[in-house]
């Protein structure tokens, strides 16, 4: 079929990869930081646009057919009714929003209302929480905003040259807060209720089709969220599940139907497949290894690991329970970290370090049962972030998990999860792809890792965890 990109516009900088349409082999790849110093909160669109040029260049697009845009989720660009923004862009986590999202909460009638109507309680991230935030303080701006996109929205709409027709794609859409991944439709009720009027929409195409074609006759493809692109990228498919291992942690995993989750613990969120990609999100991972680093006196996550792994399976009977920034999962948001088990044959550095990664991991192994929970198969579980590389992670997480576990090497796969989208609408537009089957690209490179004769070692561990967490916090689960 040719070849095709996809382009990932993360919060800090823009790769591009350049891919084989038929394999997926990665040709050429491009990269450029976005020119806006650290994360800010407010970011002017066109910092994206100077990216991409800046990673474009030298002729790297040059002979591609179809190009596919993955983007940071919950970006809202508002814009007015000539097309123009309104204000810089709303980004990333944004605290400024939290008392928008209690405000949002309780204007509904409560956490359960918002998860019936959408399949998510609003999150200070979240962009209907923004608009929220938008009409509160800046009610000028949020008087003149008639049209709402997204990061990747935006990008496919400037690629197109700002046609009148603006679309977007059910992942993305799901992350809004506006739209019901169970239902596919909109809520402009919710926007309403955020914004303080109706403003418009875009319009919501399928994963196989095309958001248009350039001048020039470069397709387009419908564009994606940064997650679904992600998963889309690694070739997640049922069975699977991903847990990503940053700051906080999430696990998300593929399946048939949307799941409403009254307590909402879940985030139903829509994949860029037509599945849907249900997400638990602890608010303590890595965080919890950095603590331990710091309060052992070592120099970094490395060395932690290497003192872990002088310990034994359940730390010599040290349990931590990681709430240290409070927690989403279960939700405990006053809470403080425990560490339980202490004895004086127990306080030994290696014990302490070993507890760390065992109470992370036990918390996303909760964070996965809650899936389990509502039906969700998990046969394998894709491993992701640079602490997914450590030898204490990967020796406990098999067995904590009670899964195959897959550590995929790093690789953009945002990017080409965004490059396999476009030769999917392009092998459709030459009638040489069906729209309900994604092209079959090569997996990625991956180490994989079996609980093994480790199982029931690793169950016990976890019977210790929740017993203490069930101790501290009866029925936090319930």
């Amino acid at each position: 079929m040719g070849i095709v990109a996809g382009l990932d516009s993360s919060p800090e900088f823009t790769r591009i990869v350049v891919c084989d349409a038929d394999t997926g082999a990665v040709l050429k790849q491009g990269y450029a930081p976005h020119p806006v110093e650290g994360r800010p909160s407010d970011v002017d669109p066109q910092a994206w646009l100077l990216s991409l040029g800046e990673a474009a260049d030298g002729g790297l697009l040059e002979g591609v057919q179809a190009i596919g845009v993955s983007a940071q989720q919950n970006a809202v660009v508002p814009l007015d009714a000539q097309g123009n923004t309104v204000r810089p862009a709303l980004v990333g986590g944004d605290k400024r929003a939290q008392v928008a999202a209690a405000d949002l909460v309780d204007a509904l009638g409560g956490r359960e209302a918002w998860a019936q109507a959408v399949g998510c309680v609003p999150q200070a991230a979240q962009p209907v929480t923004k608009l929220r935030w938008l009409n509160k303080t800046e009610p000028d701006a949020a008087l003149r905003t008639a049209v709402l996109l997204q990061a990747h929205d935006w990008l496919v709409w400037q690629l197109l040259g700002r046609p009148v027709r603006r679309t977007t794609d059910r992942g993305g859409a799901s992350g809004t807060g506006y739209w019901s991944a169970a239902t596919g439709s909109y809520r402009s009720d919710l926007v309403e209720l955020a914004l303080g009027h109706q403003v418009m929409l875009p319009e919501v195409i399928g994963p196989a089709e095309a958001a248009g074609t350039t001048p020039e006759g470069l397709l387009i493809s419908a564009g994606t969220g940064e997650t679904m692109a992600a998963a889309f990228g690694l070739g997640i498919g049922l069975g699977d599940a991903v847990v990503s291992l940053g700051a906080s942690g999430s696990v998300m995993a593929v399946h048939p139907e949307a799941l409403v989750d009254n307590t909402g613990m879940i985030t139903s969120l829509a994949d860029a497949t037509g599945m849907h990609l249900p997400v638990v999100t602890t608010l303590n991972a890595v965080r919890t290894l950095r603590g331990a680093v710091e309060m052992l006196g070592l120099s970094d996550l490395e060395s932690l690991s290497d003192l872990a792994m002088k310990s034994t399976p359940g730390s010599h009977g040290l349990v931590l329970l990681p709430y240290l920034e409070g927690e989403r999962t279960p939700n405990l948001p006053h809470t403080a970290g425990t560490l339980s088990g202490l004895r004086r044959e127990s306080m030994k550095p290696e014990h302490l370090a070993r507890a760390a990664f065992e109470g992370m991991l036990c918390g996303l192994a909760d964070a996965l049962d809650v899936l389990r929970g509502r039906g969700v198969e998990v046969r394998r579980v894709f491993l992701l972030g640079a602490a997914a590389e450590l030898s204490a992670v990967q020796a406990a997480a098999p067995a904590l998990f009670g899964a195959q576990v897959v550590v995929p090497q790093p690789a953009d796969y945002a990017a080409i999860g965004a490059a396999r989208q476009a030769a999917w609408a392009l092998g459709v537009s030459q009638g040489t792809l069906d729209p309900r089957t994604p092209p079959m690209w090569q997996g990625p490179a991956a180490q994989v890792l079996e609980p093994g004769e480790e199982l029931a070692v690793g169950q016990a561990v976890r019977q210790q965890f929740v017993a203490v967490r069930e101790q501290m916090y009866p029925g936090a689960f319930r």
